[in-house]
């Protein structure tokens, strides 16, 4: 019995945990020409510290994770596209997808009732690819409004500014 128990915990650990934002991170964090991070606990409260323009359209974060890709060939930015379409395929809705054939962007979320608690924002096109993983309490309509590819890109540079302003030196890449 434990020999035949043991092999399908373990097919179900490797399959079931694969297609999480934090598998697509993992995987992609070093490639080339992928900048990252994630808040690690002991920096939650920089999260507090965004905009108040942003953490009104954020609300209350607890988790954020962050990758960019640039000058990505296309076979891997189709890949990319792929990925996160499949971690989007577990246990997520697609409040907002749009596919051209020069732009991809998706708004994933996890629901509670009727609050968002898990939000995944990916945004791609021909020069860069970006996705975010954020986890927390958010207003629905708020995050929806993050479909314009102009307050994507400045939630982005606002959380990236909130972020890097915050960095300890010593933990500055840019140092």
């Amino acid at each position: 019995m434990k020999k035949i128990v043991i092999p399908i915990v373990t097919c179900f650990m490797m399959f079931g945990c694969g297609n999480s934002f934090q598998s697509f991170y993992n995987n992609h964090k070093n490639d080339i020409g992928a900048t990252s991070f994630q808040v690690p606990n002991f920096m939650k409260a920089v999260l507090g510290s965004i905009s108040p323009e942003a953490k009104s359209l954020v609300g209350n974060i607890t988790d954020l994770k962050y990758i960019k890709f640039e000058n990505v060939p296309e076979i891997k930015r189709t890949n990319l596209i792929s990925e996160l379409s499949d971690v989007t395929n577990s246990g997520f809705k697609d409040m907002f997808r749009k596919n051209e054939a020069l732009a991809t962007r998706i708004i994933s979320v996890k629901e509670l009732g009727v609050v968002l608690t898990d939000v995944i924002l990916f945004y791609s096109n021909e020069q860069q690819t970006t996705a975010f993983y954020l986890e927390g309490k958010f207003d629905p309509e708020k995050i929806k409004t993050l479909s314009d590819p102009e307050k994507f890109e400045n939630l982005t540079m606002q959380l990236l500014n909130t972020y890097q302003s915050n960095m300890n030196p010593s933990f500055n890449p840019n140092n």
